[in-house]
């Protein structure tokens, strides 16, 4: 029995060998269940989730850019992740891009054989300039998809950094990475079906990551989103809220603010609390790598 097979036949879920037989409600509570094994995996892997947080954010304070690579649904996660960081943090879309094997084509529909093609891999990080500076987060539920093999060893030779994002514990590519992210979700419900709990884990670690990496670069104050790019009535209305609970002042007092400064949250605080003109506020708020409270010149209730 060769290796490949050894795994697909590890990947059977003893416990559901039932599923289509259960009447409905038995059905979902197996599903629940097992889903709910998820964050209790990822929880073994903090100390590691720490480690590649701290690296991501000293590359970036370098200047670097953060990759994510994956085929399928891996690549999927990555793409979305990375698409919603310039909204959510207000960051350059250049500084958390997503590689996809089969390029967007494979967003909407799955294209055959492209996971193995380990070419294709090395070619969108060359044509994106990968650098040093940058970091390579390889995604892969088994963790031997070629495509994401390629781009880690692409990268060690680039002298990028790279991390590997794995869920069923330590593999192929674990090893070839500077830190392993490796939680052992057990096998899927649905046999080899890696959309489910793999790809559960993958989505909140990817979260996890992003979230953590932008804290740490300053783009949080509190537990507020402060760079948010409002771009419709609900962002508005969440500027605004944001404005009133850090300033301490009413709803029209906000929108006023933000409006003088196209409706930036940090620019529109920092106007208010230092009694600064449109011009400085968004000039100060474009400042890298700075928390709010570092700007405003002392330690507020939320700390430096």
């Amino acid at each position: 029995m060769d290796i490949l097979f050894q795994t697909i036949s590890r990947e059977q879920n003893s416990d559901t060998t039932n599923l289509a037989d259960l009447p409905l409600p038995d059905m979902l509570v197996l599903l629940n269940q097992h889903d709910a094994c998820v964050p209790q995996a990822i929880n073994q892997v903090l100390p590691q989730v720490e480690t590649a947080v701290r690296l991501i954010t000293a590359q970036m304070k370098k200047g670097g850019r953060l990759f994510y690579v994956g085929a399928g649904t891996s690549g999927r996660l990555g793409v979305l992740d990375s698409a919603e960081c310039p909204p959510t943090f207000g960051t350059d879309p250049e500084l958390i891009q997503a590689v996809i094997a089969g390029g967007l084509d494979a967003m909407l529909r799955a294209v055959e054989n492209v996971e193995d093609d380990r070419s294709a891999a090395v070619a969108a990080l060359h044509s994106r300039k990968l650098a040093e500076e940058d970091v390579v987060l390889g995604i892969a539920a088994s963790g031997r998809t070629p495509f994401v093999q390629a781009a880690l060893d692409y990268a060690k030779e680039t002298g990028a950094k790279t991390i590997a994002l794995t869920t069923r514990g330590l593999s192929a590519i674990s090893h070839q990475a500077d830190i392993a992210i490796a939680p052992d979700v057990g096998a899927e419900v649905l046999s080899g079906s890696t959309r489910m709990k793999s790809g559960s884990a993958q989505k909140m670690l990817l979260g996890m990551i992003s979230t953590a990496v932008m804290t740490r670069l300053g783009k949080v104050h509190g537990n507020f989103m402060i760079d948010v790019k409002a771009s419709n009535e609900k962002l508005y209305r969440r500027a605004e809220y944001m404005v009133c609970q850090i300033c301490s002042i009413d709803e029209p007092g906000a929108r006023d603010l933000l409006q003088s400064v196209g409706y930036s949250v940090r620019a529109a605080v920092l106007r208010q609390l230092l009694n600064l003109p449109p011009e400085e506020a968004l000039t100060r708020a474009a400042e890298p790598f700075r928390t709010l409270t570092s700007q405003l010149g002392a330690v507020g209730k939320y700390g430096e």
